[in-house]
């Protein structure tokens, strides 16, 4: 009778994890442990050779730093928080993925949460990160969580806000230039001929859709163009928003030649229910959308649009908070930082309806 085969006990079958800690890193690369821990916390006195020589034999030999240890060595989590309104706009996602990259590339791990425009979450995401020691948060909701966050933080503690933020010394603010992209927007619809141009905002109680409605409205003063109030319609920021501001519209007696939009999600809500009428874009009705969300450049037609870089954002976002959480950061003494916006012309703007060169493009598109 054969014996029983023994089985492999799980100790000697289980594959066994091989720990390895920063003397290694330090033997690798010839330095001493103390220039290694400077190095991997990004301390600013190493010399950045022998920085890149240190990162090079972390590589090499797969040391994973304890984020623990490292805030102990530092007095920093080297972790940043972003906060955003929403994520089924995506607006938000492409901003998420814009800071967390630039982030994590600057040697910071970053987390995040969405408000969904709810204060009692809010309260409950900056209570989280702070419990996890973060070393400075975004607050990048275009909302007005400014007076709950004072409530909740230390006053010396980073914050960045959009816009405005409250008055508190190591607050730094993203400042939008509305106004140069939406005047940039109805210069352009006024230069084909528009001079009935309806604007569909975002919730009003979001100062940023207060500051695109403004800048609207001041853009159409400008060129002396009149604005009755039944064409300033009040949105919600979202597709749906936008089909409901579309059967305001289309219902009077006289239809504007084009409507303006305080985003691109209630932009391509326009474009869809004026596709449900027997209006056509931009045949009938011409349609700017504000943001450049990826998505727009993909409907049909292609999406007009005012493009707020998600990419300058974050970039933005991140070197405030650098600037903050870091004492010898170059820019530790700037509070505002400005993003710019400007004009992406596509395909849902062209000449109104009825004019000559309107006329003329129809015939030349029927050959």
């Amino acid at each position: 009778m054969n014996a029983a085969r023994k089985s492999p006990s799980k100790k000697t079958s289980n594959r066994r994890l091989v720990s390895v800690s920063i003397r290694d890193v330090a033997k690798r690369a010839g330095v001493s442990i103390a220039t290694v821990s400077r190095a991997v916390n990004h301390i600013s006195s190493v010399d950045p050779e022998l920085a890149k020589r240190v990162w090079k034999a972390v590589e090499e030999v797969g040391y994973v730093p304890n984020p623990q240890a490292r805030a102990l060595v530092s007095g920093r989590s080297r972790m940043l928080g972003l906060i955003v309104s929403e994520i089924t706009n995506p607006f938000f996602p492409e901003l998420v993925q814009e800071f967390e990259s630039l982030g994590v590339a600057q040697g910071y791990e970053v987390m995040i949460g969405s408000t969904n425009y709810d204060p009692t979450r809010t309260e409950s995401l900056i209570r989280r990160m702070l419990q996890r020691s973060v070393d400075g948060v975004a607050v990048m909701t275009f909302g007005i969580e400014e007076d709950l966050v004072k409530k909740l933080v230390e006053s010396e503690f980073p914050l960045v806000f959009i816009d405005a933020g409250p008055k508190l010394p190591n607050i730094r603010v993203l400042k939008v230039n509305y106004a140069e992209g939406i005047r940039e927007a109805v210069q352009h619809l006024a230069a084909l001929g528009h001079r009935s141009i309806a604007f569909i905002s975002g919730p009003l109680r979001l100062r940023s859709a207060v500051a695109r409605r403004d800048a609207f409205l001041a853009s159409m003063a400008e060129l002396g163009l009149a604005v009755p109030e039944e064409d300033i319609i009040e949105g919600d920021h979202t597709m749906e928003g936008g089909m409901t501001a579309v059967e305001k519209i289309v219902y009077r007696t006289q239809l504007p030649t084009a409507v303006m939009c305080s985003n691109d999600m209630t932009a391509i809500g326009v474009l869809h229910g004026l596709y449900r009428t027997t209006h056509k874009v931009p045949t009938d009705v011409s349609v700017v959308g504000f943001d450049d969300i990826h998505l727009s450049q993909f409907v049909l037609p292609p999406l007009t649009t005012v493009q707020m870089s998600c990419r300058h954002l974050a970039a933005a976002a991140i070197q405030a908070l650098r600037a903050g959480i870091e004492p010898d950061h170059p820019k530790a003494a700037q509070k505002e930082w400005h993003i710019p916006t400007h004009l992406v012309v596509r395909q849902s703007s062209a000449f109104p309806r009825g004019t000559l060169p309107a006329r003329v493009q129809d015939a030349a598109n029927t050959k």
